[in-house]
């Protein structure tokens, strides 16, 4: 894959660039992370004039028949500034399911309502006991009259208390563990039964927890086929994963610009600390190790479409594994190198710092898909 960008790559990048130039400085994003919704609404239309929300999807919705690579420019650009709007559950996680699995018409509906702007989705899969386990859904759906009952709960929906519709995983056959047996439900976040308790994630994100009890839906919300969710859900992690990674490069890149303006400015025993020689050798490193967890998100991106899964598995697991560790040390040395004021809410990098982490375990931490990669060579 040519990563080079095309013209109209670049001019994506520089017209998302600016936008979010003029809307999104620290003191802006505090006062949207402050409001009722967590995000900006006017940036979330902003983003549906700019085509953003139907950047992956084919122009019969409404999209632009954009693919992995263009995503990675915007959630690299978006990890620049820390974006809180729901773009990740809507656009990545939702429409990568919607994409994968729905027919026709739930593609028209549905994809056609997020580029415009008026759809947000949240993507309810991961259960309290089950860890990272994707295969581990104890929320039932049973058959009764010409639908489905749901019934369970699911933790940590992005921006799930914002979304108007949820897609559910549910057991409809076998065990606890089984890999068949796990149907997707496209479910009315207003539903009868349906109860959302939202708070602030660590990252200033917005999350929530969801219970269904004795929730009714048609057979026309199912999403792909009965029984066979898991590999819908698989497809939908990786490209959480591919997207988050170049997060994760937009929000080092970030910090390594904050941080060398800082060793410029701070003074210490009368000189800028950037002239001591240990300073420029921790910038060095951090760049360095901002490129290589970028190859790593690159990797990740390039393998989205690869059709062999035993393969898209393992580029994306040590993609996963690589970009988690870059940002880390990135993220940790740019607060230790700012000193106190790294750790104050106040100052921008804490927050960089915060959102890394909170990325380095979203969908796994680090051990489990270490834990993947060794699995392959026993």
């Amino acid at each position: 894959m040519d990563f080079e960008p095309s013209d109209d790559q670049r001019l994506l990048l520089e017209s998302v660039s600016r936008m979010l130039g003029d809307t999104y400085s620290f003191a802006q994003r505090k006062g949207y992370s402050a409001t009722t919704e967590g995000y900006a609404p006017a940036i979330w239309s902003q983003f549906a004039e700019l085509g953003l929300l139907g950047l992956p999807f084919a122009e019969e919705y409404g999209g632009f028949g954009g693919g992995a690579q263009e995503i990675m420019l915007v959630m690299q650009a978006f990890g620049r500034v820390l974006v809180l709007e729901p773009y990740f559950p809507t656009v990545v996680l939702g429409g990568t399911a919607v994409q994968t699995a729905g027919n026709a018409d739930q593609k028209q509906a549905i994809l056609t309502a997020i580029a415009e702007g008026s759809l947000k989705l949240g993507f309810a899969h991961s259960e309290r006991q089950a860890r990272y386990d994707l295969t581990d859904v104890i929320t039932t759906a049973k058959r009764q009259g010409g639908g489905w009952v749901l019934d369970g709960s699911k933790t940590v929906v992005s921006h799930g208390e914002a979304a108007d519709k949820l897609i559910v995983s549910a057991r409809t056959a076998g065990e606890r563990y089984d890999h068949d047996g796990i149907t997707l439900f496209l479910v009315d976040a207003g539903a009868q039964g349906v109860a959302r308790r939202g708070y602030v994630s660590r990252d200033d994100t917005r999350a929530a927890d969801i219970a269904l009890s004795n929730v009714a839906v048609s057979d026309a919300d199912v999403l792909g086929a009965v029984g066979q969710g898991l590999a819908t859900i698989e497809r939908v992690i990786e490209a959480g994963i591919a997207a988050t990674a170049a997060e994760t490069v937009g929000a080092m890149e970030a910090m390594n610009e904050m941080t060398l303006e800082y060793s410029k400015t701070r003074v210490q025993f009368g000189n800028p600390i950037g002239t001591y020689q240990v300073v420029q050798h921790r910038l060095a490193d951090m760049f360095m190790t901002q490129e290589t967890g970028r190859s790593m998100a690159m990797l990740a991106t390039m393998s989205i479409d690869n059709p062999d899964a035993t393969q898209r598995a393992h580029d994306i697991a040590l993609a996963k594994v690589g970009v988690g560790q870059a940002g880390r040390y990135v993220s940790q040395s740019a607060v230790q190198m700012h000193g106190g004021i790294g750790m104050t809410e106040e100052y921008a990098v804490g927050h960089y710092f915060r959102r890394c982490m909170v990325i380095e375990r979203l969908f796994g931490d680090p051990a489990y898909w270490l834990q993947k990669l060794a699995d392959e060579v026993e």
